[in-house]
């Protein structure tokens, strides 16, 4: 059974493409209903994201990978009300081999914006699980979507695609976890309360930090802040008061000189006994005394030094990016494989069963004929019925598995027989 696969992403549609050929939740419930016809399609799964959106399908038949494509393409046209040009200017297509791999590598991260952010591999999860709900997969999705989250954990453990911060708002996770060591209990104060900065303090909320205390020029936007973020609001000509308490400084203004002095560092470290403080000014000009760095127990990263770790660290995402795409290419080509073996083998198997179901069915329209058997006569009988229907298998057998690719010119005739078996046993 072919797989299938047409979506677009942010690599070839920009946002207000992305936007209008995107699925809502409800719409994709109405999506899966519609793109399973039964004729065309058999299963199929939609990942609808901010950054991508993509069908995946599987066809029922042998060398329909093209119609199901065209079949796919027009449904998004029609669904959207969309032109059929636009469609084709922004979208992909990939069937087989590229498809596996296509899903493999998205579902890895190696197709994100960032390479190896962990939020799409959880994002396809849901899109699969919406799909069950659904109903509108079934054997071969199931498979094939199990193995990806497989073989996005396994490019996880293997590489070392998301152990370093490529964003400069999460190296401060990064370089907080480097200077302490735990996060559990610490203090983080926000001096200003810049986009980075903020999103900064998430980070480190998240990943341990205990306290969140805002300083800003407009104490209204300090309370603010600190209602969304769980955090204190500092008047702000009082944060140098509280400069004792923050284990993490994240500095984001817009004055011009600075604001954090040595002396201000100096006096708060002792107060803190010389705990540690790291101070990080994603303020442009610089309000933290680049100076500072030279007190003992006091850490100091400017924009430029975020910048460049983030930077670093991106470059080491791309190196073990390539070491990932080497196993997703194996994994792909061994699902693959294993894919067609399945299929053939569930054939042979269904195949099987109905002709032993035909001759024991017709057996037993001649059993009153045959008079009361024995155990042995039963045993001698069930034995003869067994020999006629290998006998008589073997040879469309024989031809399925000595095709070198997987597949044979018998494999779809017995298909439809493998679907009519699959159906009585649901």
């Amino acid at each position: 059974m072919p797989i299938v696969l047409v979506g677009l992403s942010h690599k070839t549609a920009p946002v207000e493409i992305r936007e209008q050929l995107a699925f809502s939740g409800s719409a994709i419930n109405t999506a899966l209903e519609l793109i399973v016809d039964r004729q065309t399609i058999n299963e199929s799964v939609v990942v609808s994201t901010c950054n991508r959106v993509e069908i995946i399908a599987v066809t029922p038949r042998e060398k329909e990978a093209i119609a199901a494509v065209s079949y796919l393409y027009q449904f998004l046209q029609e669904f959207h009300k969309t032109d059929h040009h636009l469609i084709r200017q922004h979208c992909y297509d990939y069937s087989d081999l590229a498809a596996v791999k296509h899903i493999f590598r998205v579902t890895s991260s190696l197709d994100s914006m960032v390479i190896g952010e962990p939020q799409i591999t959880g994002q396809v999860k849901e899109a699969f699980q919406l799909a069950q709900e659904a109903r509108s997969v079934g054997h071969h999705l199931t498979r094939l979507m199990n193995r990806a989250f497989a073989v996005a954990k396994r490019v996880r453990n293997e590489t070392g695609i998301g152990s370093s911060a490529v964003s400069i708002s999460f190296v401060a996770v990064e370089l907080a976890r480097k200077v302490f060591e735990s996060l559990q209990g610490s203090t983080v104060m926000l001096v200003g309360a810049g986009e980075m900065a903020e999103l900064a303090a998430k980070h480190l909320l998240n990943y341990g930090a205990s306290r969140l205390l805002i300083a800003n020029r407009t104490f209204e936007n300090a309370q603010s802040l600190a209602g969304e973020l769980g955090g204190e609001p500092v008047a702000f000509d009082d944060f140098e008061k509280r400069l004792p308490e923050a284990d993490i400084l994240i500095c984001s203004t817009g004055a011009t000189s600075y604001l954090i002095l040595q002396d201000q560092i100096r006096r708060a470290l002792s107060s803190r006994r010389n705990r540690p403080m790291l101070l990080i000014d994603i303020s442009v000009p610089r309000n933290i005394d680049p100076a500072i760095a030279d007190i003992d127990n006091a850490f100091v990263f400017d924009i430029d030094d975020l910048q460049s770790i983030a930077e670093a660290n991106r470059s080491e995402r791309e190196r073990e990016a390539h070491r990932a795409e080497s196993i997703i290419q194996l994994e792909a080509e061994r699902f693959l494989l294993s894919h067609a073996e399945g299929d053939i083998h569930s054939v042979i198997g269904a195949f099987r069963q109905q002709a032993a179901e035909l001759a024991l069915a017709e057996l037993e329209r001649s059993r009153k004929k045959l008079g009361p058997l024995n155990s042995e006569q039963e045993e001698a009988l069930q034995t003869m019925i067994n020999a006629i229907v290998n006998k008589f298998t073997q040879p469309v057998i024989k031809q399925l598995r000595e095709s070198d690719d997987g597949h044979s010119p018998y494999l779809e005739a017995w298909r439809d027989v493998y679907h009519r078996v699959i159906r009585k046993k649901e």
